[in-house]
């Protein structure tokens, strides 16, 4: 197989863009002898002449018209190349991919993501929802950038992924207005025969506040279990039952859903993750995510 020699594909692509052999060189950094060198070399592999020499004029021949289309676009696709592994495409806006665990609350996902945006300018984010396993295992092939968790990458797991800690927090029981103050008194055993709305088995808060309940020997009854943490919120919100957020966002829930707060068990502790495939993440909307949640958001 004949292989073409790309850097004298450059010499002859810098050349016929600049229009000269002198400016091609300079823009090169090269000698005119030593491009002119490289250029004969190249019509000699490819036994075609490229350039139609009249004095110092170079002139493209019809082959070398053809080259020059080819060659442009081989040094196009190689800038979009750089530019995509920087997580910038080709239309130079920072891209961001951003696979958000389904057991991540919203509003965490919102506080964890928002110091990207202000970081760079033109960035461009797309957020994906679904489990962790799937989440993982498009990261795995490079479809997204970082995964953002309630915890780590489980051990035995065929993926090779870094989990980056981001922080911890505790979590705040929070209530719609009639409901809590018939239960602040007394927390927190007044939650015992209390109404319930729990995330759904499996995740990482079910069992801490089942582990919880155990350990201070109270029984809630449980009146919904949600996939959806904005689904359950919006229960709460109208009364169905206590319910439990990450204390980082407890303001910004009560705002939104117009509740009040109980307490804030202090045994029960959250913790959140970056997943990258990257044992230092290098994209800069990620660095960015990592810094503000460790210097502000879990300082």
């Amino acid at each position: 197989m004949n292989w073409l020699n790309y850097h004298h594909l450059l010499y002859f692509w810098t050349v016929a863009r600049e229009g000269s052999l002198t400016e091609g060189s300079r823009k090169l950094h090269l000698t005119p002898q030593t491009v002119s060198t490289q250029l004969r070399t190249l019509e000699a592999a490819l036994g075609e002449e490229l350039f139609d020499r009249s004095g110092r004029q170079l002139v493209l021949t019809d082959v070398g018209q053809l080259v020059y289309r080819y060659a442009n676009e081989i040094f196009m696709l190689g800038r979009e190349l750089t530019d995509a592994l920087k997580g910038r495409p080709a239309g130079r806006s920072l891209r961001l991919l951003v696979g958000v665990a389904d057991v991540l609350p919203k509003l965490v996902a919102y506080r964890l993501i928002e110091p990207a945006l202000r970081g760079e300018e033109d960035l461009q984010i797309s957020c994906v929802e679904n489990t962790s396993e799937h989440l993982l295992a498009r990261l795995a092939i490079h479809e997204l950038d970082v995964v953002l968790s309630d915890a780590p990458v489980p051990p035995g797991l065929s993926v090779r992924a870094f989990s980056h800690l981001l922080g911890e927090c505790g979590v705040t029981f929070m209530a719609a207005a009639p409901l809590a103050a018939t239960l602040r008194n007394g927390f927190p055993q007044s939650l015992d025969g209390a109404p319930f709305l729990l995330p759904a088995e499996g995740t990482t808060l079910r069992r801490s506040l089942e582990h919880w309940f155990d350990i201070v020997g109270i029984r809630p009854v449980v009146v919904g279990e949600f996939e959806d943490s904005a689904l359950l919120k919006v229960f709460g919100q109208a009364g169905a039952g206590v319910f439990a957020v990450p204390s980082i966002v407890a303001a910004d829930a009560r705002r939104q859903y117009k509740v009040r707060k109980l307490g804030e068990p202090p045994e029960i502790v959250e913790r959140w993750y970056a997943i990258s495939v990257e044992r230092r993440v290098q994209h800069p909307a990620v660095v960015a995510i990592c810094h503000a949640a460790r210097s502000h958001l879990f300082a």
